[in-house]
């Protein structure tokens, strides 16, 4: 293969190189997406924007005269969509984090039934506080959301004797549609939020949302912020009817004044449920995988479409 048959890539890290080194008709550079980009990012036709860059990757685009793809390294793409160029196509990295992801959601659960914040302020207290606790066993969860992530959420309850039930955009074989979630959320125990962020989705989760559920019932939020209302959501926390976990907030960095810090059942993370060991192998994995189809002249299987 020529010089003239090969696809320049730029790429941000060196897990990227090594991932994309082995691709025939592929030429991996590396960038920095703060700095001066190299003289290769005038032929460069494929863009991968470094992992939760969020906006600080956009305007790369502007500098990149023969771009034909961008290919991102996380599942959610909100960011991009309706920034690029007629003719850039858009691919996402379903598939590589929603076990992670997954995992977090099931650990929040726990942690929530099995009582662990309260065991750990015991703990930190010098208490040796017993109780009887929950349990994770016979409760129905409702997955919002049925994509990699959400059948990966279904594969690792289903140990635990959960009973899941999944809601997508439209109904389909084992899963419900959206239309039915108003009859759903007060018969579950947990609500799981694992959809992206479209101009359907945000703010789906507002006060008529969070009043359906069940009175003590769990709202997961493993998606993005703006799904919820959190306005809507710190009233119903500091009511004390319902629970939270969330991964992501609106806003987000969370402001230190902000009072989801403080009001009464809520679990918060800073982002991090996809964010564990092995996740550059797993989203490189993907994205190798994608760019090495779209060398070859064929569509990348997690090509986005409108919003998704």
């Amino acid at each position: 293969m020529t010089d003239h048959d090969t696809i320049t890539v730029l790429v941000p890290d060196e897990h990227a190189l090594a991932a994309l080194s082995s691709l025939e008709g592929v030429h991996p550079v590396r960038y920095d997406v703060e700095g001066e980009l190299p003289a290769e990012a005038a032929t460069a036709e494929v863009l991968i924007p470094p992992f939760l860059a969020g906006k600080r990757a956009v305007p790369l685009v502007d500098k990149l005269p023969k771009l034909r793809l961008v290919q991102l390294l996380s599942a959610g793409a909100e960011v991009w969509l309706g920034r690029l160029p007629d003719g850039v196509a858009l691919s996402t990295c379903r598939g590589a984090h929603g076990g992670s992801t997954a995992e977090w959601v099931v650990g929040v659960l726990l942690s929530f039934y099995r009582h662990l914040p309260f065991f750990l302020d015991a703990q930190r207290a010098g208490r040796w506080d017993f109780q009887v606790t929950d349990t994770l066993q016979d409760k129905r969860v409702l997955i919002v959301g049925a994509g990699d992530l959400g059948r990966q959420l279904v594969r690792r309850l289903e140990p635990f004797d959960v009973t899941t039930t999944l809601v997508g955009r439209t109904a389909r074989d084992g899963v419900l549609g959206e239309d039915r979630l108003p009859e759903l959320l007060g018969t579950h125990d947990a609500v799981v939020l694992v959809v992206p962020l479209t101009s359907d989705t945000s703010g789906m989760v507002d006060a008529e949302f969070l009043s359906r559920m069940a009175d003590g019932a769990i709202l997961v939020n493993a998606a993005r912020g703006p799904v919820v209302d959190t306005d809507a959501l710190v009233a119903e926390l500091s009511s004390g009817r319902l629970r939270a976990a969330l991964d992501v907030t609106d806003p987000e960095p969370l402001p230190p004044d902000h009072p989801l810090w403080s009001v009464d059942g809520l679990l918060l993370t800073p982002h991090v449920a996809g964010s564990c060991t092995g996740r550059e192998k797993r989203a490189y994995s993907i994205a190798a995988a994608e760019v090495a189809r779209f060398v070859r002249g064929e569509e990348p299987q997690n090509l986005v479409r409108g919003e998704y």
